[in-house]
């Protein structure tokens, strides 16, 4: 248990926790540039390959399932080796897997690739958290994880901007190699830059790694409400993340690089200004309760299904106001979520939960949903496919507010390091 009292930090250890936030958090921009430039462009591809609905969702599919079984081994190897030098190699892999885009001339292919840039940012996904827990004492992580998940709503956007943009002037496959240069950049950076940090230095307290991990974490309902919610949130965020650009198209009748503006600037503004404030609405509300972790997440997906309704099945004008309202609010529990899920489990035993965390939010969540909302409008439309997102918003919900009962506490403690 964390002590009353901590000693201050030295500027050294400041200095190092400082790097290790920025360049971290520059890299997970590139991932999710990565991740969401095939949104902007599938309509294109679809175009090219002449494919269905459910055949575009199968390519986040073989993703995930890459992503998903690659997360057990990054998360052994997370416990046990230096992080640092795998982080690099992930970057510079994933990396070299979009200059190779330019080779890729079928459907298959494109399952293919996709699948391995799900390996290399499987590995960054689960060493990144783990790395930053241990620069970072509890009380802090909600503040340091949420500055990290900025990444996720800006490198979306440039994800979606770049893929249309470039994609409509030059070629879907564009998109891809010019966002392999800041990957193989900022890995030279972290290889030359970034310290890494004993495990648990954070705590001051030895990290021993036992044998039983799985089933203690299978026995630990805090961890367990934080993955199983953030799950479903996921299958909600992902499968719109996922389709509305080409719900832009089809039913406001935008151009490929509108829909992708759109959704991009929608999803920089609001899904940023949703992160900076349920950080912050937590962090502050912690103090109080320590329930506030899971209790924002909860109120996150609840009030989202409203706009969310309206985005789906409402009058045209309201389509892009409402999208906006639902992106920010759905956005308001990622940093909570993320930090309740490290503060629950111990230090030496941290990779492998957020590799657990990883595995169960995209095989329950949006290694799924692109899938089934598009059978979904193959078979009616793409309207009541998204539909189907509003279910598991309430589900999430539900299993925060059941989860908010184990919320571990939170000790009062001196900051240990100041970004």
């Amino acid at each position: 248990m964390a002590s009353a009292t901590k000693p201050k930090p030295s500027a050294a250890s400041v200095v190092g926790a400082t790097t290790a936030l920025v360049l971290l958090t520059a890299l997970n921009f590139v991932n999710y540039i990565d991740r969401y430039i095939l949104p902007g462009v599938q309509e294109q591809i679809k175009g090219e390959f002449h494919t269905t609905d459910a055949q575009i969702g199968s390519l986040t599919l073989w993703f995930m399932l890459a992503y998903m079984f690659t997360s057990p081994i990054t998360g052994w190897l997370g416990d046990r080796f230096p992080r640092k030098p795998m982080i690099v190699i992930a970057a510079l892999f994933w990396s070299g897997i979009n200059f190779l885009t330019a080779t890729v001339h079928s459907y298959d292919s494109l399952n293919v690739r996709h699948a391995a840039l799900g390996v290399g940012e499987a590995s960054f996904g689960i060493f990144a958290p783990a790395i930053l827990a241990d620069f970072y004492p509890e009380d802090q992580r909600n503040r340091v994880l949420t500055i990290f998940n900025v990444a996720i709503p800006v490198g979306a956007a440039l994800g979606y901007l770049i893929g249309g943009t470039v994609g409509e002037h030059h070629g879907w496959r564009m998109s891809f190699i010019v966002s392999a240069v800041p990957g193989v950049i900022l890995a030279l950076l972290i290889a030359f830059f970034m310290k890494e940090p004993a495990r648990g230095a954070s705590q001051h307290d030895k990290a021993k790694l036992k044998k039983d991990t799985v089933v203690t974490l299978l026995k630990n309902k805090a961890y367990l409400a934080s993955i199983l919610g953030y799950a479903a949130v996921t299958f909600s965020l992902g499968g719109i993340s996922w389709w509305m650009p080409s719900f832009l198209q089809r039913v406001d009748g935008r151009s490929e690089s509108s829909a992708a503006f759109l959704m991009g600037a929608i999803t920089v503004v609001t899904g940023l200004g949703g992160t900076i404030v349920g950080g912050t609405i937590a962090q502050k509300w912690s103090y109080k309760n320590s329930k506030a972790l899971y209790l924002v997440p909860a109120w996150s997906a609840l009030l989202a299904v409203p706009p969310a309704l309206l985005c789906f099945f409402g009058p045209k004008p309201f389509t892009l106001p409402s999208l906006a309202v639902a992106v920010f609010l759905i956005f308001l529990g990622t940093g909570p979520v993320n930090a309740a899920t490290v503060n629950a489990v111990r230090p030496e035993i941290r990779a492998t939960a957020l590799a657990g965390q990883l595995f169960m939010i995209h095989a329950l969540g949006d290694a799924i949903s692109p899938r089934i909302i598009g059978s979904i409008s193959d078979r009616s439309n793409l309207n009541t496919g998204l539909g189907a997102t509003l279910i598991t918003l309430v589900l999430a919900a539900i299993i925060f507010f059941v989860g908010s009962r184990y919320a571990p506490e939170l000790h009062s403690s001196e900051m240990q390091v100041a970004a």
